[in-house]
């Protein structure tokens, strides 16, 4: 039974005597025959599992021959980043190379090249640094000689241009810019100078790409040095996990060659639609045949013949499966058994007869969606995946009436991902989140954005800006225009959202205040005990009414949330995770916030009659961390950091350093390394994940060990702080600037690099240094 060998990807087989079995243990892949991996395709993938940067295991190919391999990947950018490490040091030293006795240096990854080539691929962008410091010591040999230094790529092919440049243009990134030290070179090493020099870049065209080997030739006379620099591979999106087709008439379909799945087949795609049956694909034979259809709005058919008699394998959903949202589905099949799987509902299995045909033998086309005058499919088809392979149905759509490359309507399923307010845009190839309307910045709007602030620092954050009217501005950033509760010509709020994060050991001090072109004004303070106060004056009363927070000290250092919402009378008060708290402005108070004008942080610079306390507390000024800082939809530490349209409101006094706080970001948090599947420790290469549980006996012993260590390390730490701060009173600080330029590239060559779609890293991106 295990001649031959169905077991697939290295698992073991075992026989009875009518059958045999496959133990997949250490293989990375499961299923009857060891025919499916484990893990995720690619980072993006992790990413919409709601998975934060860290190294994982990715299978580019799934079920394919290439095996998993571990990458790191980074989740705090638009795009995803796919990054591979290799093993050459930076800054490595070459010398007592020449032309005839040539230094070369190998690059070994942590993965095949065969995989790496895969990432590449499929990804939309792919990048890596590559530098070559210099004495003495030539490189391309510009304008016209022979290199002395060049690079092998992943097709083990010489390559003679540098990082900055591209394919057939032999030159460093100063040669495209026309900047090099001495003009007469087109790389700044070529002049042969006897001082350190540097030739740097990012090599883009990723058809190229990774660097296997660096060879280096002109080492071997007296003074020479060279230094190289290789960084790792990186690359950015996805474009097998986006890939889509749309299906607009009932007749329309794609055809592709016929499908090779004789002894083992594994589809997976992902499909939304509103139409209630219709086929998803199909392959025919002289009498086999492998087809999945949607049979209803709730029940996906797999049904196949290898020449047993027909097979179906139904999957029911409690719910509809025509909400125009996405599903997925797996579907597999093996001389063992058949599965199929939508979502992560139960898995359909149904066994293979033990005696009977194995092989599935097509020779038609394979068609996506209608075929044969059946029922066509209405909808979106994406990711379609055949044996590891991904079909390129927006490509195929280009070329065939009925079908448009591409899907709408991402947002419907991934928008809940959108955190904190962030609005969901929809793209052609997946979506991203608008943060602007929040005080979050990143891919997903969940990280801080905030800035530490020094005595006697302050922000003003004006409603107005020159050349605005009052009534333009309320109904474009305080609240939507549409809001009955504001009444735009009086300018006057009924309610309002803050919310912010800080941390600070100094009271008393003022965190917040707005004030207004009357006598309201709303105030957040630490008092001197280093409680919380919320006032309001909003009129109708002598003094503003006081919402003091008693119960703890909010100046110990630590990051502190809070978020207060006011509609009419009512407010509610939530700090930290605490539950929120209600409370009622008084009978004879007001309920409008007149003419708002102006929000401060850190201190107040207000010029006219300002509330006692707020006086007595606004000196010296706040010392600490704000961060998260929103008033209805206006952020003003955002606006002051990320240069938009509303940082012309924005005044600072001082120098804003920015920072997060500290703060933890407003997320559901990560499972345990325990109970997440996909937690990997990042400083082990171990393949696969090997989880040894530990005794509780060993964790108690080890925290009571560990806690008598910490007191005694921060007994002497404080004794060292104690002589320290005696031995040296002086104190101050300092800040430093780094000037960020760009400069634009006129030369042919630079042309040429900007309009070439291979080449989407603008010529600045060269002079990037890198620190790894």
């Amino acid at each position: 039974r295990c001649v031959p060998n169905h077991c697939e990807h290295g698992g073991k087989c075992t026989q009875t005597w009518d059958s045999f079995k496959c133990t997949c243990d250490g293989t990375g892949y499961s299923g009857a025959t060891c025919h499916n991996s484990i893990y995720e395709l690619s980072c993006e993938a992790y990413k919409h599992l709601g998975k934060t940067s860290n190294y994982y295991w990715i299978d580019p190919d799934g079920s394919g021959a290439l095996g998993p391999l571990k990458v790191y990947c980074n989740m705090t950018e638009d795009k995803v980043w796919t990054t591979v490490y290799h093993d050459l040091q930076m800054q490595t030293s070459v010398g007592g190379s020449s032309l005839e006795k040539l230094t070369v240096l190998q690059l070994n990854y942590s993965a095949m090249m065969d995989q790496i080539s895969a990432i590449t691929s499929s990804a939309e962008y792919c990048e890596q640094f590559i530098s070559y410091s210099c004495k003495m010591s030539r490189l391309l040999n510009t304008p016209e000689g022979n290199p002395y230094t060049w690079w092998v790529g992943k097709a083990n092919e010489k390559h003679y241009y540098w990082g900055g440049s591209g394919p057939g243009i032999q030159k460093c990134a100063c040669g495209i810019e026309r900047n090099c030290t001495d003009p007469k070179y087109y790389c700044n090493c070529d002049a042969d100078y006897k001082q350190w020099r540097k030739d740097t870049g990012m090599l883009t065209y990723k058809e190229h790409l990774p660097v296997s080997q660096v060879v280096v030739g002109d080492v071997d006379r007296p003074g020479s040095e060279a230094k190289i620099s290789v960084g790792p591979v990186r690359c950015q999106g996805d474009r097998n996990y986006w890939n889509a087709a749309s299906f607009v008439t009932s007749s329309s379909y794609l055809h592709f060659s016929t499908f090779q799945g004789e002894t083992s087949a594994d589809i997976s795609f992902y499909f939304k639609t509103s139409a209630s049956d219709g086929v998803f694909l199909e392959n025919l034979g002289n009498t086999d045949f492998i087809k999945l259809e949607l049979k209803s709005a709730t029940e996906v058919s797999f049904s196949f013949d290898v020449g047993n008699g027909p097979v179906e394998i139904v999957v029911r959903s409690p719910n509809h499966l025509n909400d125009d949202q996405w599903h997925r589905v797996n579907a597999e099949r093996n001389v063992k058994q058949a599965s199929l799987q939508v979502d992560q509902l139960p898995v359909e299995v149904r066994k293979a007869p033990t005696e009977g045909h194995t092989r599935l033998e097509l020779y038609s086309q394979l068609y996506v969606g209608a075929a044969g005058g059946q029922r066509g499919f209405l909808g979106c088809i994406r990711s379609l995946r055949m044996n590891g392979v991904t079909l390129d149905l927006e490509e195929r759509a280009k070329v065939t009436p009925g079908v448009k490359p591409g899907c709408s309507g991402h947002c419907t399923s991934y928008g809940m991902y959108c955190a904190n307010g962030g609005k969901c845009v929809e793209k052609y190839n997946g979506y991203s989140c608008d943060c602007s309307k929040t005080a979050y910045d990143g891919p997903f709007c969940i990280k801080d954005v905030g800035a530490f602030f020094e005595e006697g620092m302050w922000l003003r954050y004006n409603f107005h800006s020159p050349g605005t009217s009052m009534k333009d501005l309320v109904s474009r950033t305080l609240l939507s225009s549409t809001d009955p509760e504001i009444t735009v010509p009086d300018l006057n709020l009924n309610k309002e959202e803050l919310s912010f994060s800080f941390s600070t050991t100094k009271s008393p001090c003022v965190l917040l205040y707005i004030s207004s072109f009357t006598p309201d004004f709303m105030a957040v303070l630490v008092k001197p005990s280093g409680n919380l106060q919320i006032r309001y004056s909003l009129g109708g009363t002598k003094e503003p009414y006081n919402i003091d927070v008693d119960h703890r000290n909010m100046a110990n250092g630590q990051p502190h949330m809070v978020n207060i919402t006011r509609d009419g009378r009512d407010i509610v008060l939530q700090l930290d995770h605490y539950p929120p708290t209600s409370y009622s402005l008084p009978a004879a108070s007001d309920i409008q916030f007149n003419s708002p004008k102006a929000l401060f942080l850190g201190k107040v610079i207000e010029i006219g009659k300002i509330d006692q306390d707020i006086y007595k507390y606004n000196t010296p000024g706040f010392t600490g961390c704000l961060s998260r800082v929103q008033f209805n939809q206006i952020a003003p530490l955002k606006a002051a950091l990320r240069p938009t349209n509303a940082s012309s409101h924005v005044h600072i006094q001082g120098e804003l350093v920015e920072s997060n706080c500290g703060a933890s970001p407003l997320t559901i948090p990560p499972m345990s390394a325990a109970t997440d599947p996909w937690h990997l420790d990042s400083a082990s290469a171990d393949f696969p994940y090997n989880g040894q549980a530990i005794g509780d006996g060993v964790n108690r012993n080890s925290a009571i060990i560990g806690g008598v260590i910490a007191v005694v390390i921060f007994t002497i730490l404080c004794t060292l702080v104690f002589l320290i701060r005696y031995m040296f009173r002086h104190k101050g600080t300092y800040h430093t600037n780094e000037a960020k330029g760009a400069e634009s590239a006129e030369s042919a060559d630079a042309a040429i690099m900007n309009n070439d779609p291979n080449f989407t890293e603008t010529i600045d991106e060269s002079k990037k240094e890198w620190l790894i």
